[in-house]
């Protein structure tokens, strides 16, 4: 009978602590030791221990050092577990954490069966998610310079009649003129700066748009726009952080995983539900939700819809005329029993969230 050696990694960015555990539940997890942070490091122990176990089973925590030890190990041929920190069970009382005591904990728990590894992407779509999370980062630059402009120019009495950010004001900033040459310099820096980040912002969608036909996910990504408020970037945002569908057997775990179903604290006949649980990816959680505005309008195919929805199956177009009927009724019901429109908006969501899911298994059985 083949040997099995589970071992649990407490991984840093300068060092690793590892602990390994029998497969014997009356054998006591023990401490290995501590090594430096890097494969060649782990390579050498991998090498240790393959001479005293015939199989080995590695665990360990997603963080900032990302999946390369989860694609080393695998390429190698062992069984590989990587778990969110925030799935993994702790004792209320233990006060006490230690890197060691982190990785002594993995692996009495990953031999026990008490962890459940969370979906690794691909690394096509960990490179799509890496653009667009950098879009996303210059986005919120972006604003933060408009708004550091606004706020210098209200402090000294200068606003704008019309709306910010159009050609108009754009030529308004343009021709003003300060009373001391600082506070002219001091505009032009930050009018530079926005428009630098616009720049950045808009070369990062053109990028996105040219690597999209060369992504496997391309299908999907199209499939995706034929839905109201699913422009290419919340498409894309969707694709690259979900990554394959199926994992989801049905649309209430797909909601659950990205937080949008209420929190509930019940016991026996009382029942108390609360606000989202906020858990899962954000990304997606905040694009739905931008995307979601959109139905408060009446339902109506407009150009650009009809234009995204070219070449699609008409399966998938039927689709979303069917999710555009419901969540234009839905917002419009929800506003009348009183809801407040973030509320209503969360709940359109949520249900958005489940005709995507609707779309991406149409497209999976299309393909088939």
């Amino acid at each position: 009978m083949k040997k099995i050696l589970y071992v649990g990694l407490d991984v840093h960015k300068e060092s690793i602590d590892i602990a390994i555990a029998d497969a014997q539940e009356k054998e006591t997890a023990r401490y290995y030791g501590k090594i430096q942070g890097t494969l060649g490091a782990l390579d050498k122990v991998i090498r240790k221990l393959q001479s005293g176990a015939s199989i080995l089973k590695f665990v360990y925590e997603a963080g900032p050092c990302g999946y390369s030890i989860y694609r080393h190990l695998s390429a190698k041929g062992y069984e590989c577990a990587v778990v969110a920190p925030s799935m993994i069970p702790r004792r209320s009382g233990d006060r006490i954490k230690t890197d060691r005591r982190d990785a002594l904990n993995l692996v009495r728990l990953f031999r026990a069966g008490e962890l459940t590894s969370i979906y690794i992407p691909t690394i096509e779509d960990e490179a799509m998610r890496d653009l667009l999370r950098a879009r996303d980062d210059v986005r919120q630059l972006e604003r933060k310079a408009k708004q550091r402009l606004l706020a210098f120019l209200l402090r000294h009495g200068l606003t704008y009649s019309g709306k910010n950010w159009t050609q108009a004001h754009f030529r308004w900033l343009a021709g003003l003129k300060l009373d001391h040459p600082a506070q002219q310099i001091v505009l032009q820096e930050y009018l530079d700066t926005a428009q630098e980040c616009t720049d950045r912002r808009n070369r990062l969608t053109e990028q996105i748009r040219e690597l999209l036909p060369r992504w496997s996910r391309e299908p999907f990504v199209k499939a995706y726009q034929a839905l109201r408020g699913v422009s290419l970037i919340v498409a894309t945002t969707v694709a690259a952080e979900i990554g394959d569908m199926r994992r989801f057997s049905n649309p209430s775990e797909f909601m659950a995983y990205l937080g949008l179903i209420p929190s509930e604290h019940s016991s026996g006949n009382a029942i108390h539900r609360g606000p989202i649980t906020k858990t899962g990816n954000g990304h997606v959680r905040r694009v739905l939700v931008e995307a979601a505005w959109t139905y408060k309008m009446r339902a109506r195919k407009t150009t650009t819809i009809l234009k995204r929805q070219q070449d699609l199956p008409k399966s998938v177009c039927e689709i979303s005329w069917k999710a555009q009927i419901r969540l234009c009724a839905r917002y419009r019901g929800l506003l009348a029993k009183g809801k407040s429109k973030q509320v209503v908006i969360t709940a359109i969501a949520r249900e958005l969230s489940a005709f995507i899911w609707a779309i991406d298994r149409e497209v999976q059985q299309i393909a088939a």
